[in-house]
């Protein structure tokens, strides 16, 4: 640990030891509880903010929030209470809650929190187990635990089981079916609701009127109440309530949003973590701070210090989605629009290029809430008669739940244009939970009886690719993928150091010779953001002498039985993806080439360890970065 200070102290903390037992707070109980609950509150802000600032993200309002409720409940288990002392927490993005329960439990330095989201700090984006002390659960995404909990309760008779929910985490349908079967087992689990009516794109309760936790919640028969997060006596009561039921529990605890952050109270801004100028305010008010404002104000973001051979420019293919849709959308009568197009979003318009389209067609656009399996169904059953499409969006990651979805759409051969964003590991720092690179299992269909398999899967390399690819695929039939990554990508340069796919039509199924082979030579199959980087790797291997090409696999689902043909008598191929090496384009990229004839050296380099934080470092971290594909190579000669 370099020599630095936390500038909060966290031993200004009081031992406190609360009873569920009893009636009500005393006055210096409570007093010692408002101040515990400010000073881990301002922590949140400011390591959370100094992240942000540092270019890492680091989500800050739901943290932030649950502080009182985990403040009392800390109370309860120092008191002796029977309750599993993890907080498990079904948001996997309120991470900040447990790196400074780590701190306060002793499991690490408070100077850790400095490096939150850092590369190789071990504090990533969501809690995973074993990477970082004290943390004692790996919380997924959203809506991954409840279930989980139950399975915790039943190993743990006797003892309460605590679930930090949350009115977005609620909507995923895993909670349902947990809900049953915590019901239905009387399993002792409580599940406390931050109902702040903010998620990523807005207020859940205007979106989508009728969404009511406490009813819902009363529904599958769980004893269920309503309180205010921000009232300590209230919130207490109820609290000691939930934990002397030996039954399963419900607290709805309502509360704006980070309440008493000025700038951000109530906002879906607060959702993700604050600005520094938002951070400074809040401690500058608090007072006694100067040494935190300093640190955020002199924290920069660490840019790449990598630069990449061969391409050049920016491109953000998630957000161009949007654009590029809207576009082709305006070219429609309002009519048609409507009766041939619906857009379902999953909370994620402005990370997934949505957002252009509510804009400007919103009445083809469904806001569906935090939903992905609904949804893709939603977009499915629109698109599953001819003529029709739904358009879908959502995380790469999130594929992995829509599996069966998409099996129901391709048996009932639907139309639906998907794009998932966040593909691959390209700054991640949200870590592996939000790695997406298993997605080649939307490949999973087989060769109708009637007709053809029609699933495609698309990762265009750049921008100029990526919008003729979407335009010409916009109107076909079938399931059409389409992968982009968080990370912008530049532009592929030709050998003249011009824009390779600068009006160059797209066309389905065709791979693309980027750098052609000396005679004799082998190839660098890629696709998407790795092709910049092997092309880059090529580069330098032919100035060295290394007779090697580069091949861009857009369509990945298909085999260009020409390039086969090419590549069937290279003497070495080695395929490159950010993708995962058990399930990824090598995975069968070796048995195309052996069908074809090929009798060289093959490899495959992907994605094969859990990550590492950070965000321009997880590429390389994987091998996957220019040297990673140059060193993959060299081994292949």
């Amino acid at each position: 640990m370099r020599s630095e200070t936390f500038p909060i102290d966290l031993n200004k903390l009081e031992p406190l030891k609360l009873d569920p037992s009893s009636a009500a707070l005393t006055d210096t109980q409570k007093a010692s509880l408002r101040r515990n609950i400010q000073l881990c509150r301002d922590a949140i802000v400011f390591f959370t903010a100094l992240a942000g600032a540092k270019g890492l993200s680091g989500h800050t309002g739901g943290a932030y929030d649950t502080v009182p409720e985990v403040s009392i409940i800390r109370g309860f288990i120092a008191h002796g209470a029977p309750i599993v002392p993890v907080f498990y927490d079904e948001a996997g993005h309120r991470v900040a809650t447990q790196y400074l329960l780590s701190v306060l439990n002793g499991a690490m330095p408070p100077e850790k929190l400095l490096h939150y989201r850092e590369y190789n700090s071990g504090l990533p984006g969501h809690p995973e187990k074993l990477l970082t002390p004290g943390v004692e659960f790996s919380s997924g995404r959203l809506g991954h635990l409840w279930a989980f909990c139950n399975g915790v309760a039943m190993a743990n008779p006797g003892k309460a089981v605590i679930l930090l929910g949350s009115d977005g985490s609620q909507m995923e349908g895993d909670n349902a079916e947990a809900a049953r079967l915590a019901v239905g087992k009387q399993l002792n689990v409580k599940v406390l609701i931050d109902d702040n009516n903010v998620t990523i794109a807005g207020h859940p309760q205007e979106y989508m009127p009728g969404y009511d936790l406490s009813r819902t919640l009363s529904g599958y028969g769980l004893t269920t109440e309503t309180t205010m997060g921000e009232d300590l006596d209230a919130l207490y009561i109820d609290l000691c309530r939930a934990f002397r039921d030996s039954n399963p529990h419900a607290l709805v605890i309502k509360r704006p949003m980070a309440p008493g952050i000025i700038g951000a109270e109530g906002s879906p801004h607060a959702h993700e973590v604050l600005k520094p100028e938002t951070a400074i305010t809040y401690l500058e008010r608090r007072g006694g701070y100067e040494l935190a404002i300093d640190m955020l104000r002199a924290a920069k973001p660490e840019k790449s210090p990598l630069s990449f051979r061969g391409s050049s420019g920016v491109g953000k293919n998630r957000d161009d989605f949007g654009k590029i849709v809207s576009d082709i959308l305006d070219e429609m009568t309002e009519e048609r629009r409507l009766n041939q197009i619906r857009v379902f979003d999953n909370d994620l318009e402005g990370s997934c290029g949505l957002h252009h389209i509510r804009k400007r067609h919103p009445e083809v656009f469904v806001r569906g809430g935090i939903m992905e399996r609904g949804n893709f169904s939603a977009a499915a059953g629109f698109g599953s008669s001819p003529g029709r499409q739904g358009i879908y969006a959502t995380f790469s990651a999130f594929l992995e739940m829509c599996v069966s979805e998409i099996t129901m759409a391709r048996l009932n051969f639907s139309n639906v244009l998907a794009h998932f964003s966040h593909s691959g590991v390209d700054d991640m720092a949200d870590n592996t939970c939000h790695f997406g690179i298993n997605s080649m299992i939307a490949d999973g269909g087989v060769k109708p009886g009637h007709s053809d398999d029609l699933t495609r899967l698309y990762f265009p390399a750049d921008q100029y690719q990526f919008a003729a690819c979407v335009k010409r695929i916009f109107g076909d039939p079938g399931l059409r993928f389409v992968f982009s990554t968080r990370a912008p990508v530049p532009d592929i340069l030709d050998a003249a150091g011009q824009p390779l796919y600068k009006g160059k039509p797209f066309e389905p199924g065709k791979d693309d010779v980027v750098r052609e082979a000396p005679p004799g030579g082998g190839y660098v199959v890629a696709m998407g953001e790795t092709v910049y980087r092997a092309l880059d790797a090529v580069t330098r291997l032919q100035e060295r002498g290394v007779a090697a090409g580069l091949i861009n696999k857009p369509t990945l689902n298909i085999v260009d039985t020409d390039m086969m043909k090419k590549l069937a008598g290279a003497p070495f191929v080695l395929v490159a993806e950010a993708w995962n090496v058990k399930t990824g384009l090598g995975s069968r990229f070796g048995s195309y080439l052996l069908q074809a004839g090929f009798r060289g050296k093959f490899n495959h380099v992907g994605t094969h360890k859990e990550g590492s934080g950070g965000l321009w470092q997880q590429m390389g971290y994987q091998g996957l970065d220019s040297e990673g594909i140059e060193r993959a190579t060299l081994a292949l000669l």
